[in-house]
Protein backbone atom coordinates (compact mmCIF):
# COMPACT_ATOMS: atom_id res chain seq x y z
CA UNK A 1 0.00 0.00 0.00
CA UNK A 2 1.59 3.24 -0.62
CA UNK A 3 2.22 5.80 1.65
CA UNK A 4 -0.40 8.91 2.28
CA UNK A 5 0.72 12.16 0.70
CA UNK A 6 1.75 14.73 3.58
CA UNK A 7 -0.28 16.87 1.92
CA UNK A 8 -4.14 14.67 2.15
CA UNK A 9 -2.77 13.53 5.81
CA UNK A 10 -2.92 17.61 6.50
CA UNK A 11 -6.27 17.73 4.60
CA UNK A 12 -7.48 14.67 6.40
CA UNK A 13 -6.60 16.54 10.02
CA UNK A 14 -8.85 19.04 9.78
CA UNK A 15 -12.44 17.88 10.93
CA UNK A 16 -15.78 18.18 9.03
CA UNK A 17 -16.39 21.55 11.68
CA UNK A 18 -13.42 23.66 10.97
CA UNK A 19 -14.18 22.75 7.24
CA UNK A 20 -17.36 24.36 7.57
CA UNK A 21 -15.35 26.99 9.88
CA UNK A 22 -12.72 27.83 7.15
CA UNK A 23 -15.42 27.83 4.08
CA UNK A 24 -17.40 30.41 6.14
CA UNK A 25 -14.29 32.53 6.42
CA UNK A 26 -13.71 32.48 2.63
CA UNK A 27 -16.92 33.11 1.66
CA UNK A 28 -17.52 35.98 3.72
CA UNK A 29 -14.39 37.37 2.84
CA UNK A 30 -15.20 37.36 -0.67
CA UNK A 31 -18.32 38.87 -0.49
CA UNK A 32 -17.67 41.63 1.17
CA UNK A 33 -14.25 42.06 -1.41
CA UNK A 34 -17.16 42.14 -4.30
CA UNK A 35 -18.56 45.37 -2.19
CA UNK A 36 -15.41 47.35 -1.58
CA UNK A 37 -14.73 46.50 -5.22
CA UNK A 38 -17.64 48.39 -6.50
CA UNK A 39 -17.41 51.26 -4.53
CA UNK A 40 -14.10 52.03 -5.85
CA UNK A 41 -14.16 52.88 -9.72
CA UNK A 42 -16.02 56.45 -9.23
CA UNK A 43 -12.00 56.84 -7.53
CA UNK A 44 -10.36 56.13 -10.76
CA UNK A 45 -12.90 57.49 -13.00
CA UNK A 46 -12.89 61.36 -11.38
CA UNK A 47 -9.67 62.48 -12.87
CA UNK A 48 -11.05 61.03 -16.64
CA UNK A 49 -14.19 63.13 -16.26
CA UNK A 50 -12.46 66.23 -16.50
CA UNK A 51 -8.89 65.23 -17.76
CA UNK A 52 -9.72 65.83 -21.32
CA UNK A 53 -11.25 69.62 -20.90
CA UNK A 54 -7.88 70.05 -18.78
CA UNK A 55 -6.09 68.66 -21.72
CA UNK A 56 -7.62 69.97 -24.73
CA UNK A 57 -7.49 73.80 -23.03
CA UNK A 58 -3.89 73.36 -22.27
CA UNK A 59 -3.17 72.03 -26.17
CA UNK A 60 -5.34 75.12 -26.97
CA UNK A 61 -3.34 77.71 -25.41
CA UNK A 62 -0.29 76.13 -26.93
CA UNK A 63 -1.40 75.57 -30.42
CA UNK A 64 -3.35 78.71 -30.51
CA UNK A 65 -1.31 80.62 -32.89
CA UNK A 66 -1.01 78.12 -35.64
CA UNK A 67 -4.81 76.50 -35.26
CA UNK A 68 -8.10 78.27 -34.30
CA UNK A 69 -9.73 77.20 -30.79
CA UNK A 70 -12.21 74.78 -31.45
CA UNK A 71 -12.97 73.79 -28.01
CA UNK A 72 -14.44 75.41 -25.04
CA UNK A 73 -14.87 75.01 -21.56
CA UNK A 74 -18.15 73.69 -22.13
CA UNK A 75 -18.05 71.38 -25.13
CA UNK A 76 -14.16 69.25 -24.18
CA UNK A 77 -15.16 66.93 -21.22
CA UNK A 78 -17.88 64.86 -20.09
CA UNK A 79 -21.02 67.05 -18.83
CA UNK A 80 -21.90 67.56 -16.11
CA UNK A 81 -18.45 67.26 -14.64
CA UNK A 82 -16.76 69.87 -17.62
CA UNK A 83 -16.78 72.73 -15.41
CA UNK A 84 -14.84 74.88 -13.21
CA UNK A 85 -16.30 73.57 -9.97
CA UNK A 86 -15.89 70.10 -10.74
CA UNK A 87 -14.77 69.36 -7.77
CA UNK A 88 -17.25 70.30 -6.15
CA UNK A 89 -19.48 68.21 -8.11
CA UNK A 90 -17.62 64.86 -7.62
CA UNK A 91 -17.78 65.80 -4.22
CA UNK A 92 -21.28 65.39 -4.15
CA UNK A 93 -21.46 62.26 -5.80
CA UNK A 94 -19.20 61.07 -2.88
CA UNK A 95 -21.40 62.58 -0.23
CA UNK A 96 -24.67 61.45 -1.68
CA UNK A 97 -23.53 57.76 -1.54
CA UNK A 98 -22.07 57.67 1.91
CA UNK A 99 -24.93 59.97 3.63
CA UNK A 100 -27.11 57.48 2.40
CA UNK A 101 -24.72 55.00 3.73
CA UNK A 102 -24.75 56.66 6.87
CA UNK A 103 -28.06 56.74 7.36
CA UNK A 104 -29.07 53.68 5.87
CA UNK A 105 -26.76 51.76 7.94
CA UNK A 106 -28.50 52.79 11.59
CA UNK A 107 -31.95 50.66 9.86
CA UNK A 108 -29.93 48.02 8.41
CA UNK A 109 -28.29 46.86 11.99
CA UNK A 110 -31.96 46.31 12.97
CA UNK A 111 -33.79 44.93 10.24
CA UNK A 112 -30.33 42.23 9.45
CA UNK A 113 -31.27 40.87 13.60
CA UNK A 114 -35.33 39.93 12.21
CA UNK A 115 -34.57 38.77 8.91
CA UNK A 116 -32.15 35.58 8.00
CA UNK A 117 -29.20 37.14 6.75
CA UNK A 118 -28.49 34.95 4.11
CA UNK A 119 -31.52 36.35 1.98
CA UNK A 120 -30.90 39.69 2.97
CA UNK A 121 -27.35 40.03 1.82
CA UNK A 122 -28.35 38.74 -1.12
CA UNK A 123 -30.89 41.27 -1.86
CA UNK A 124 -28.29 43.47 -1.06
CA UNK A 125 -25.83 42.18 -3.15
CA UNK A 126 -28.13 41.82 -6.14
CA UNK A 127 -29.18 45.65 -6.19
CA UNK A 128 -25.33 47.42 -5.80
CA UNK A 129 -24.64 45.28 -8.75
CA UNK A 130 -27.95 46.64 -10.58
CA UNK A 131 -26.71 50.43 -8.98
CA UNK A 132 -23.56 50.00 -9.58
CA UNK A 133 -23.98 49.11 -13.43
CA UNK A 134 -26.21 51.62 -13.67
CA UNK A 135 -23.84 54.05 -13.17
CA UNK A 136 -21.49 53.03 -15.92
CA UNK A 137 -24.48 53.00 -18.56
CA UNK A 138 -24.80 56.52 -18.00
CA UNK A 139 -21.46 56.41 -20.22
CA UNK A 140 -22.76 54.49 -22.72
CA UNK A 141 -26.28 55.98 -23.49
CA UNK A 142 -24.25 59.41 -23.22
CA UNK A 143 -26.24 60.85 -19.41
CA UNK A 144 -25.19 64.05 -18.77
CA UNK A 145 -27.83 64.48 -16.36
CA UNK A 146 -25.98 65.34 -12.87
CA UNK A 147 -29.39 64.16 -10.79
CA UNK A 148 -29.34 60.61 -12.22
CA UNK A 149 -25.86 60.17 -11.39
CA UNK A 150 -27.06 61.64 -7.77
CA UNK A 151 -30.15 58.82 -7.53
CA UNK A 152 -27.58 56.17 -8.52
CA UNK A 153 -25.40 56.78 -5.30
CA UNK A 154 -28.45 57.34 -2.87
CA UNK A 155 -29.66 54.46 -4.20
CA UNK A 156 -26.29 52.06 -4.23
CA UNK A 157 -25.06 53.74 -1.09
CA UNK A 158 -28.90 52.49 0.50
CA UNK A 159 -28.81 48.52 -0.47
CA UNK A 160 -24.63 48.57 0.10
CA UNK A 161 -25.49 49.04 4.15
CA UNK A 162 -26.52 45.52 4.09
CA UNK A 163 -23.34 44.12 4.13
CA UNK A 164 -21.06 44.98 6.84
CA UNK A 165 -23.66 43.92 9.43
CA UNK A 166 -24.64 41.00 7.83
CA UNK A 167 -21.22 39.37 7.57
CA UNK A 168 -19.68 40.12 10.99
CA UNK A 169 -22.82 38.80 12.13
CA UNK A 170 -22.02 35.79 10.44
CA UNK A 171 -18.23 35.66 10.50
CA UNK A 172 -18.97 35.98 14.71
CA UNK A 173 -21.58 33.13 14.69
CA UNK A 174 -18.49 31.11 13.96
CA UNK A 175 -15.81 32.01 15.74
CA UNK A 176 -15.30 32.71 18.98
CA UNK A 177 -13.15 35.64 21.47
CA UNK A 178 -10.27 33.51 21.93
CA UNK A 179 -7.99 35.30 18.72
CA UNK A 180 -10.67 37.63 17.58
CA UNK A 181 -8.52 40.27 16.87
CA UNK A 182 -6.15 37.76 14.76
CA UNK A 183 -8.86 36.15 12.90
CA UNK A 184 -10.42 39.32 11.88
CA UNK A 185 -7.80 40.99 11.10
CA UNK A 186 -6.42 39.22 8.66
CA UNK A 187 -10.47 38.65 7.53
CA UNK A 188 -10.89 42.26 7.30
CA UNK A 189 -8.25 42.83 4.52
CA UNK A 190 -11.26 42.00 2.19
CA UNK A 191 -11.60 45.87 2.56
CA UNK A 192 -7.98 46.73 1.19
CA UNK A 193 -8.26 43.80 -1.29
CA UNK A 194 -11.23 44.81 -2.59
CA UNK A 195 -10.00 48.48 -3.38
CA UNK A 196 -7.07 46.83 -4.85
CA UNK A 197 -9.38 45.15 -7.13
CA UNK A 198 -11.68 47.54 -8.01
CA UNK A 199 -8.77 49.74 -8.47
CA UNK A 200 -7.47 47.65 -11.48
CA UNK A 201 -10.39 46.61 -13.20
CA UNK A 202 -11.42 50.23 -13.31
CA UNK A 203 -8.01 51.32 -14.50
CA UNK A 204 -8.04 48.77 -16.98
CA UNK A 205 -10.92 50.53 -18.69
CA UNK A 206 -10.68 54.26 -17.42
CA UNK A 207 -9.03 55.91 -20.60
CA UNK A 208 -11.46 53.79 -23.18
CA UNK A 209 -14.70 53.88 -21.94
CA UNK A 210 -15.13 54.52 -18.16
CA UNK A 211 -18.59 52.85 -18.17
CA UNK A 212 -17.06 49.45 -18.42
CA UNK A 213 -15.21 50.38 -14.94
CA UNK A 214 -18.52 50.01 -13.41
CA UNK A 215 -20.17 47.79 -15.06
CA UNK A 216 -17.78 44.66 -14.77
CA UNK A 217 -17.60 45.46 -11.08
CA UNK A 218 -21.59 45.36 -11.11
CA UNK A 219 -21.57 42.28 -12.64
CA UNK A 220 -18.86 40.94 -10.44
CA UNK A 221 -20.93 42.01 -7.10
CA UNK A 222 -24.10 40.45 -8.39
CA UNK A 223 -22.68 37.17 -9.38
CA UNK A 224 -21.19 36.67 -5.64
CA UNK A 225 -24.61 37.66 -4.43
CA UNK A 226 -25.79 34.59 -6.33
CA UNK A 227 -23.16 32.52 -4.44
CA UNK A 228 -24.24 33.89 -0.87
CA UNK A 229 -27.52 32.68 -2.23
CA UNK A 230 -26.41 29.17 -2.46
CA UNK A 231 -23.30 28.66 0.13
CA UNK A 232 -23.60 31.66 2.90
CA UNK A 233 -24.08 29.62 6.46
CA UNK A 234 -25.32 31.93 8.82
CA UNK A 235 -24.38 29.65 11.89
CA UNK A 236 -23.23 26.74 13.11
CA UNK A 237 -26.20 25.03 14.00
CA UNK A 238 -28.30 25.66 10.66
CA UNK A 239 -26.55 22.43 9.73
CA UNK A 240 -28.02 20.37 12.36
CA UNK A 241 -30.80 18.68 10.41
CA UNK A 242 -28.06 17.75 7.39
CA UNK A 243 -25.92 16.33 10.52
CA UNK A 244 -29.17 14.98 11.78
CA UNK A 245 -30.44 12.88 8.64
CA UNK A 246 -26.23 11.85 8.10
CA UNK A 247 -25.47 10.85 11.38
CA UNK A 248 -28.02 9.78 13.37
CA UNK A 249 -27.51 10.64 17.64
CA UNK A 250 -24.99 8.20 19.66
CA UNK A 251 -25.87 6.68 22.35
CA UNK A 252 -22.71 8.43 24.26
CA UNK A 253 -24.01 11.66 23.18
CA UNK A 254 -26.55 13.79 25.05
CA UNK A 255 -28.59 17.09 24.34
CA UNK A 256 -28.23 19.51 27.50
CA UNK A 257 -30.45 22.50 26.95
CA UNK A 258 -32.17 24.72 23.77
CA UNK A 259 -34.08 27.42 22.61
CA UNK A 260 -34.82 29.20 19.20
CA UNK A 261 -32.33 29.84 16.89
CA UNK A 262 -31.68 33.49 15.62
CA UNK A 263 -32.58 35.31 12.86
CA UNK A 264 -35.41 33.19 12.29
CA UNK A 265 -34.06 30.06 12.49
CA UNK A 266 -36.03 27.53 14.97
CA UNK A 267 -32.92 25.73 15.37
CA UNK A 268 -31.62 23.99 18.57
CA UNK A 269 -28.57 25.77 20.29
CA UNK A 270 -27.05 22.84 21.91
CA UNK A 271 -23.71 21.35 23.22
CA UNK A 272 -22.09 18.04 23.18
CA UNK A 273 -20.76 15.91 25.90
CA UNK A 274 -18.77 12.71 24.77
CA UNK A 275 -17.16 10.28 27.04
CA UNK A 276 -17.53 12.80 30.10
CA UNK A 277 -15.91 15.49 28.69
CA UNK A 278 -16.95 18.76 26.59
CA UNK A 279 -16.56 19.11 22.63
CA UNK A 280 -15.12 22.12 22.36
CA UNK A 281 -16.06 23.61 18.51
CA UNK A 282 -14.43 27.89 19.24
CA UNK A 283 -17.49 28.89 18.33
CA UNK A 284 -18.87 30.15 21.96
CA UNK A 285 -21.66 30.62 20.34
CA UNK A 286 -20.76 34.51 20.36
CA UNK A 287 -21.29 33.95 24.70
CA UNK A 288 -18.98 35.75 27.08
CA UNK A 289 -16.06 32.88 27.43
CA UNK A 290 -17.86 29.92 28.27
CA UNK A 291 -16.60 26.76 26.53
CA UNK A 292 -19.65 25.26 26.56
CA UNK A 293 -22.88 26.88 26.25
CA UNK A 294 -26.08 26.13 28.24
CA UNK A 295 -29.43 27.99 27.97
CA UNK A 296 -31.77 27.52 30.35
CA UNK A 297 -34.01 30.15 28.84
CA UNK A 298 -36.71 28.16 26.75
CA UNK A 299 -38.05 31.52 25.36
CA UNK A 300 -36.22 33.41 22.10
CA UNK A 301 -34.34 36.35 22.99
CA UNK A 302 -35.33 39.68 21.62
CA UNK A 303 -33.32 41.31 19.39
CA UNK A 304 -31.86 44.54 21.43
CA UNK A 305 -33.21 47.66 20.77
CA UNK A 306 -31.53 51.20 19.89
CA UNK A 307 -30.97 52.75 22.93
CA UNK A 308 -30.01 49.28 24.54
CA UNK A 309 -26.98 48.81 22.27
CA UNK A 310 -25.85 52.38 22.97
CA UNK A 311 -26.05 51.74 26.61
CA UNK A 312 -23.50 48.99 26.05
CA UNK A 313 -20.08 50.48 27.76
CA UNK A 314 -17.95 51.57 25.10
CA UNK A 315 -20.00 52.02 21.99
CA UNK A 316 -20.33 55.17 21.94
CA UNK A 317 -16.50 56.16 22.33
CA UNK A 318 -15.58 53.78 19.70
CA UNK A 319 -18.92 54.83 17.78
CA UNK A 320 -17.29 58.31 17.94
CA UNK A 321 -14.06 57.70 17.51
CA UNK A 322 -14.50 55.57 14.01
CA UNK A 323 -16.65 58.86 13.33
CA UNK A 324 -13.10 60.34 12.41
CA UNK A 325 -11.36 57.57 11.85
CA UNK A 326 -13.10 56.56 8.96
CA UNK A 327 -13.55 60.41 7.82
CA UNK A 328 -10.14 60.07 7.18
CA UNK A 329 -10.03 56.45 5.91
CA UNK A 330 -12.62 58.08 3.13
CA UNK A 331 -11.11 60.58 2.28
CA UNK A 332 -8.18 58.85 0.92
CA UNK A 333 -10.21 55.97 -0.96
CA UNK A 334 -12.25 58.31 -2.98
CA UNK A 335 -9.40 61.52 -3.31
CA UNK A 336 -5.95 59.62 -3.35
CA UNK A 337 -6.39 58.53 -7.02
CA UNK A 338 -6.72 62.24 -8.04
CA UNK A 339 -4.42 63.57 -5.87
CA UNK A 340 -1.44 61.64 -7.24
CA UNK A 341 -2.52 62.55 -10.14
CA UNK A 342 -2.17 66.22 -9.71
CA UNK A 343 0.36 65.78 -7.48
CA UNK A 344 3.20 63.67 -9.21
CA UNK A 345 1.63 63.77 -12.60
CA UNK A 346 0.63 60.44 -13.84
CA UNK A 347 -2.26 59.61 -15.70
CA UNK A 348 -5.50 58.10 -14.22
CA UNK A 349 -4.31 54.72 -14.72
CA UNK A 350 -1.00 54.91 -13.68
CA UNK A 351 -2.35 57.32 -10.41
CA UNK A 352 -4.74 54.15 -9.95
CA UNK A 353 -2.49 51.99 -9.73
CA UNK A 354 -0.25 53.15 -7.34
CA UNK A 355 -3.08 54.27 -4.96
CA UNK A 356 -3.06 50.27 -4.39
CA UNK A 357 -0.16 50.63 -2.42
CA UNK A 358 -2.43 52.23 0.05
CA UNK A 359 -4.73 49.51 0.37
CA UNK A 360 -1.55 46.78 0.74
CA UNK A 361 -0.88 48.67 3.60
CA UNK A 362 -3.82 48.62 5.20
CA UNK A 363 -4.04 45.04 4.58
CA UNK A 364 -0.88 44.61 6.93
CA UNK A 365 -1.97 47.89 9.37
CA UNK A 366 -5.08 45.73 10.29
CA UNK A 367 -3.47 42.76 10.63
CA UNK A 368 -0.98 43.91 13.40
CA UNK A 369 -3.74 46.31 15.20
CA UNK A 370 -5.59 42.83 15.69
CA UNK A 371 -2.86 40.70 16.88
CA UNK A 372 -1.02 43.53 19.11
CA UNK A 373 -4.42 43.92 20.55
CA UNK A 374 -5.33 40.25 21.06
CA UNK A 375 -1.70 40.22 22.83
CA UNK A 376 -2.13 43.03 24.73
CA UNK A 377 -5.83 42.52 25.68
CA UNK A 378 -6.47 46.85 24.98
CA UNK A 379 -8.22 47.73 21.92
CA UNK A 380 -8.78 51.15 22.85
CA UNK A 381 -4.90 51.76 23.33
CA UNK A 382 -4.05 49.95 20.02
CA UNK A 383 -5.77 52.33 18.12
CA UNK A 384 -4.53 55.72 19.92
CA UNK A 385 -0.93 54.07 19.70
CA UNK A 386 -1.82 54.17 15.84
CA UNK A 387 -3.54 57.21 15.58
CA UNK A 388 -0.68 59.39 17.26
CA UNK A 389 1.56 57.82 14.85
CA UNK A 390 -0.71 58.52 11.88
CA UNK A 391 -0.69 62.59 12.05
CA UNK A 392 3.03 62.92 11.59
CA UNK A 393 2.49 60.26 8.24
CA UNK A 394 -0.06 62.22 7.05
CA UNK A 395 1.99 65.52 7.25
CA UNK A 396 4.39 63.93 5.39
CA UNK A 397 2.08 62.43 2.42
CA UNK A 398 1.04 65.91 1.98
CA UNK A 399 4.67 66.40 0.70
CA UNK A 400 4.64 63.45 -1.65
CA UNK A 401 5.07 65.64 -4.78
CA UNK A 402 8.64 66.80 -3.31
CA UNK A 403 9.05 62.97 -3.06
CA UNK A 404 11.02 60.48 -5.91
CA UNK A 405 9.33 57.14 -6.58
CA UNK A 406 10.80 55.05 -3.78
CA UNK A 407 9.88 57.85 -0.94
CA UNK A 408 6.28 58.38 -2.42
CA UNK A 409 5.82 54.21 -2.24
CA UNK A 410 7.11 53.73 1.09
CA UNK A 411 4.69 56.61 2.21
CA UNK A 412 1.93 55.24 0.57
CA UNK A 413 2.34 52.07 2.63
CA UNK A 414 3.15 53.70 5.98
CA UNK A 415 0.05 55.89 5.59
CA UNK A 416 -2.31 53.41 4.53
CA UNK A 417 -1.40 50.79 7.82
CA UNK A 418 -1.62 53.50 10.49
CA UNK A 419 -4.85 54.85 9.02
CA UNK A 420 -6.72 51.62 8.04
CA UNK A 421 -5.15 49.82 11.32
CA UNK A 422 -7.76 52.09 13.97
CA UNK A 423 -10.07 51.77 11.35
CA UNK A 424 -10.30 47.56 11.01
CA UNK A 425 -9.82 47.16 14.31
CA UNK A 426 -12.77 48.97 15.58
CA UNK A 427 -15.27 47.90 13.10
CA UNK A 428 -14.48 44.20 13.74
CA UNK A 429 -12.67 43.11 16.52
CA UNK A 430 -14.42 45.51 18.84
CA UNK A 431 -17.55 45.65 17.27
CA UNK A 432 -17.49 41.96 18.26
CA UNK A 433 -16.52 41.90 21.47
CA UNK A 434 -18.92 44.78 22.22
CA UNK A 435 -21.55 43.24 20.94
CA UNK A 436 -21.52 40.36 22.77
CA UNK A 437 -20.00 42.35 25.88
CA UNK A 438 -20.81 40.49 29.38
CA UNK A 439 -23.74 43.17 30.16
CA UNK A 440 -25.93 41.14 27.47
CA UNK A 441 -26.14 38.39 30.03
CA UNK A 442 -25.81 35.97 26.76
CA UNK A 443 -28.56 37.51 24.34
CA UNK A 444 -26.30 37.50 21.27
CA UNK A 445 -28.84 38.96 19.28
CA UNK A 446 -27.08 42.28 19.81
CA UNK A 447 -24.19 41.66 17.29
CA UNK A 448 -25.50 43.18 14.13
CA UNK A 449 -27.42 46.18 15.61
CA UNK A 450 -24.35 46.90 17.83
CA UNK A 451 -22.21 46.64 14.29
CA UNK A 452 -24.94 48.38 12.34
CA UNK A 453 -24.31 51.65 15.26
CA UNK A 454 -20.40 51.76 15.22
CA UNK A 455 -19.96 51.75 11.21
CA UNK A 456 -23.19 53.79 11.09
CA UNK A 457 -21.57 56.47 13.15
CA UNK A 458 -18.40 55.99 10.78
CA UNK A 459 -20.12 56.69 8.03
CA UNK A 460 -21.03 59.50 8.47
CA UNK A 461 -17.27 60.68 9.03
CA UNK A 462 -16.87 59.40 5.76
CA UNK A 463 -19.60 61.31 4.31
CA UNK A 464 -17.96 64.57 5.65
CA UNK A 465 -14.69 63.97 4.53
CA UNK A 466 -14.89 63.38 0.71
CA UNK A 467 -17.36 66.14 0.72
CA UNK A 468 -14.76 68.81 2.84
CA UNK A 469 -11.98 67.35 0.32
CA UNK A 470 -13.53 68.43 -2.54
CA UNK A 471 -14.30 72.17 -1.03
CA UNK A 472 -10.98 72.33 0.37
CA UNK A 473 -8.72 71.20 -2.07
CA UNK A 474 -9.89 73.71 -4.35
CA UNK A 475 -8.00 76.04 -1.53
CA UNK A 476 -4.93 73.54 -2.62
CA UNK A 477 -4.42 69.95 -0.96
CA UNK A 478 -2.42 71.23 1.68
CA UNK A 479 -5.85 72.43 3.63
CA UNK A 480 -7.02 69.31 2.98
CA UNK A 481 -4.27 67.16 5.19
CA UNK A 482 -4.87 69.62 7.84
CA UNK A 483 -8.21 68.41 7.72
CA UNK A 484 -7.23 65.77 8.11
CA UNK A 485 -4.82 65.11 10.70
CA UNK A 486 -7.40 67.13 12.63
CA UNK A 487 -9.52 64.27 12.73
CA UNK A 488 -6.75 62.11 13.78
CA UNK A 489 -6.16 64.25 16.35
CA UNK A 490 -10.09 64.46 17.82
CA UNK A 491 -10.32 60.34 16.97
CA UNK A 492 -7.08 60.33 19.84
CA UNK A 493 -9.38 62.74 22.16
CA UNK A 494 -12.49 59.92 21.91
CA UNK A 495 -10.23 57.13 23.23
CA UNK A 496 -8.31 58.67 26.36
CA UNK A 497 -11.12 57.80 28.53
CA UNK A 498 -11.11 54.11 27.31
CA UNK A 499 -7.27 54.06 27.56
CA UNK A 500 -7.04 55.44 30.80
CA UNK A 501 -9.66 52.54 32.07
CA UNK A 502 -7.39 50.20 30.13
CA UNK A 503 -3.70 50.85 31.33
CA UNK A 504 -5.03 51.38 34.92
CA UNK A 505 -6.73 48.20 35.22
CA UNK A 506 -6.23 44.33 35.06
CA UNK A 507 -7.26 42.90 32.02
CA UNK A 508 -6.43 39.25 31.48
CA UNK A 509 -8.83 36.22 32.64
CA UNK A 510 -7.43 33.07 32.92
CA UNK A 511 -10.22 30.42 31.88
CA UNK A 512 -10.66 27.23 33.26
CA UNK A 513 -9.27 25.37 30.82
CA UNK A 514 -5.59 27.02 32.45
CA UNK A 515 -4.70 28.56 29.07
CA UNK A 516 -4.32 32.53 28.77
CA UNK A 517 -7.68 34.39 27.44
CA UNK A 518 -7.33 37.72 26.84
CA UNK A 519 -11.25 39.80 27.24
CA UNK A 520 -11.93 43.49 27.24
CA UNK A 521 -13.05 44.59 29.92
CA UNK A 522 -16.22 46.69 30.62
CA UNK A 523 -15.62 50.40 30.00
Amino acid sequence: MAPVPPGIRFLASFNRDQWYRAFTFGLTFLLYTSFHLSRKPISIVKSELHKNCSALHELSTAGSRQLPSLHTETDCSWKPFDKSNYKQLLGAMDYSFLCAYAVGMYLSGIIGERLPIRLYLTFGMLMSGLFTCLFGLGRIYNIHNLSFYIFVQVANGLVQTTGWPSVVTCIGNWFGKGRRGLIMGIWNSHTSVGNILGSLIAGYWVSSNWGLSFIVPGLVIAAMGVVCFLFLIEHPNDLKSIHDVQNPASSNTKLTNSWKGLNGHNQLYHSYKQGGKSQNWDTELLLPVQQVVVVKSESEPSAISFMGALRIPGVIEFSLCLLFAKLVSYTFLFWLPLFITKAAHLDAKKAGELSTLFDVGGIVGGILAGVISDKLGKRATTCAVMLLLAAPTLYGFSMISEFGLGPTIGMLLVCGGLVNGPYALITTAVSADLGTHKSLKGNSRALSTVTAIIDGTGSVGAAIGPLLAGVLSSRGWNQVFYMLMAADFLALMLLLRLVTKELTSANVVKPRSGSTTVEMKEH
